[in-house]
């Protein structure tokens, strides 16, 4: 089921016509809300051009030249890197949500030879992406669209496709519950983003996603995926190809940011992880308050160290896990 992604990136719904395309990437802090809608929290990177092509019929899928839309960047700054890092984190605490990820959107109209993301797929079936974005360039209703909900928020309609979309599209129904889920969460899928009936379809194509600490899962590509992918784009012609997508999942994916070595043991950041930890662990303890078996050791619990606090969720969770399992029976 489609959620919305409020002030979605501009790489996402990237646009073209006869005359050029836009070309650019973001990357960017992205949060949740008990909805599961995401939120655009603040940009790592964006840089966006837009690429007029020759005039010359001959030469019309070819560009001509690049006139720079917009640049912004943090990443090569660390003090900056921090100040949004940090501001995003009381944001999201503050509005009570949850810190999803870092994403990162790539659009190049499928002209490059090889993914830009890192993905080793095949020339024709990228070739096959560029021939496909050509035809829709003449074709607004083909790329996401953009509304605004009652208050004038910008927003777009986004799901995803394949094997693995619960990594992605989390179960649960309330903030708790992704809030259990995000928290020890690492990992990435990537994928393209298609274009069906409006809205933003993100296809997996591969990921390595796990929830818990000590897990690990290779990084491997879905050629079933692919293989349906080049069907609906090619053969059927009911997916439009937009562009690249790479997800980093959970708080830990701040770990992925280049220059993370110079800012993890920044005061500022670590103040304000600490205090997002405990923002965490309260939705946590809410969802598996002992209560629910006849405990009440709230003031204890708050006055524990994060490592107590954490065995002390998790001893819960199975806890109920189990009676609930024995009361089934």
């Amino acid at each position: 089921m489609p959620v919305d992604f409020y002030n979605p990136p501009e790489a996402i719904i990237a646009i073209g016509d006869k005359e050029g395309v836009e070309l650019g990437g973001v990357k960017t802090l992205v949060s949740i809300d008990q909805n599961h809608n995401f939120f655009t929290e603040g940009n790592i990177f964006t840089e966006m051009s837009w690429a007029t092509f020759y005039e010359e019929e001959d030469l019309s899928d070819q560009i001509d030249m690049f006139m720079t839309q917009k640049y912004e960047s943090v990443r090569e700054d660390p003090e900056a890197l921090v100040k949004i890092i940090v501001s995003t984190i009381y944001e999201i605490i503050n509005n009570k949500k949850i810190f999803y990820g870092i994403m990162d959107f790539e659009a190049d109209a499928f002209m490059n030879e090889n993914s830009v993301i890192g993905l080793k797929i095949d020339y024709k079936f990228i070739n096959s992406l560029m021939e496909s974005h050509k035809k829709i360039r003449d074709s607004e209703d083909k790329f996401p669209r953009i509304v605004k909900d009652e208050k004038g928020l910008k927003k777009i309609q986004l799901d995803f496709d394949g094997a693995q979309k619960k990594n992605l599209m989390l179960q649960g129904s309330k903030l708790e519950d992704y809030a259990e889920k995000l928290r020890m969460a690492k990992g990435f899928a990537t994928g393209i983003v298609c274009t069906s009936e409006g809205a933003a379809n993100l296809y997996i194509i591969s990921d390595n996603i796990v929830f818990e600490k000590d897990q690990y899962r290779d990084h491997e590509i879905d050629e079933q995926q692919l293989k349906f992918m080049e069907w609906a784009i090619k053969d059927r012609g009911v997916l439009f190809p937009i562009s690249w997508f790479r997800i980093d999942i959970g708080i830990r994916s701040l770990e992925t940011l280049e220059l993370w070595d110079q800012i993890k043991d920044h005061p500022d950041l670590n103040k304000a992880l600490d205090y997002y930890d405990r923002y965490v662990m309260g939705l946590i303890y809410k969802k598996f308050k002992p209560e629910q078996i006849g405990i009440d050791l709230e003031d204890e619990f708050y006055d524990m160290s994060p490592q107590e606090r954490a065995k002390a969720l998790k001893d819960m969770a199975e806890a109920i896990r189990f009676l609930t399992e024995k009361y089934k029976e």
